[in-house]
């Protein structure tokens, strides 16, 4: 019996796998996983040691907690013949769009956990927006944190929220990356080589994240500390607030919110 088991072993499939290696007490003879692609499972399973298998039926007999990695217009063809599989099982799905109670067309007694994970859990620093199914226990609610927190961090919300998820962390690193990429390019303006620039706007980002995240101060308290009267970065923040960064950032997040909702009824 194996504790995990992974139908959809692509990128974020493989994140996901690593980050439980990694960052758990579960052992990679205790995980199996399952794709469509051969070469694929082939190369996992060399690769993390796991157990491999390109039969969906054999994972979900075999696990105790199933991820749902695959391709969210494949959910009917994936779920379908075994739904029934996954009575009283948790399912973690990784369906980008797919609500709760369009699973349990498929999975009628499943445990059902939604989230939407981003990119950076390939460096297992995910932000990523977790819902549950009402039958999941408070025990089953803390070992599923547990096993999301090995590649990131999760926050829990209502699933009706899961649309603003997606908005604000789902496309959240395209944002961040293009900043990144805005004031490399000043810097090149100023002087700067383009790979010396971009390492001081990479540091510059991720040492500012990690300066929050620790002090746990309001962004506007710690800026306001970097903020001398008449100094430069007072001069640099008004053309921000006259180019309306901060309402172009509420408005690129609400606009992906909008089209995620749009996505989730198609």
């Amino acid at each position: 019996m194996f504790k995990i088991g992974i139908i959809g072993i692509g990128n974020m499939g493989e994140a996901i796998l690593k980050g439980i290696l990694s960052n758990t007490d579960i052992f990679s003879d205790e995980i199996i996983v399952s794709d469509k692609n051969k070469e694929r499972i082939d190369y996992i399973v060399n690769k993390y040691s796991v157990a491999g298998t390109d039969n969906n039926e054999r994972l979900v007999k075999l696990s105790d907690i199933v991820f749902l990695a695959t391709k969210p217009k494949d959910i009917e063809k994936v779920l379908s013949p075994i739904g029934n599989l996954l009575d009283n099982k948790i399912l973690i799905s990784v369906l980008a769009g797919i609500k709760i109670n369009k699973i349990k067309k498929f999975a009628q007694k499943a445990k059902i956990v939604r989230i939407m994970p981003n990119t950076p859990a390939l460096v297992g620093e995910s932000a990523t927006g977790v819902a549950f199914d009402k039958n999941i226990t408070d025990e089953e609610k803390e070992k599923t944190l547990n096993l999301l927190n090995s590649f990131g961090k999760s926050v829990v919300v209502e699933e009706e929220l899961m649309d603003a998820i997606t908005g604000l962390s789902g496309s959240g690193p395209a944002y961040v990356l293009t900043f990144i990429d805005s004031l490399a390019q000043g810097g090149v303006k100023q002087g700067l080589s383009y790979q010396q620039a971009l390492q001081l706007a990479t540091q510059t980002v991720f040492g500012t994240a990690k300066m929050l995240m620790e002090t746990k101060q309001h962004p506007a308290v710690l800026r306001d500390k970097v903020t001398s009267p008449a100094g430069t970065t007072i001069y640099g923040l008004h053309e921000l607030e006259k180019g309306k960064l901060k309402d172009t950032v509420i408005n690129a997040v609400e606009s992906a919110t909008k089209r995620s909702k749009e996505l989730s009824k198609e």
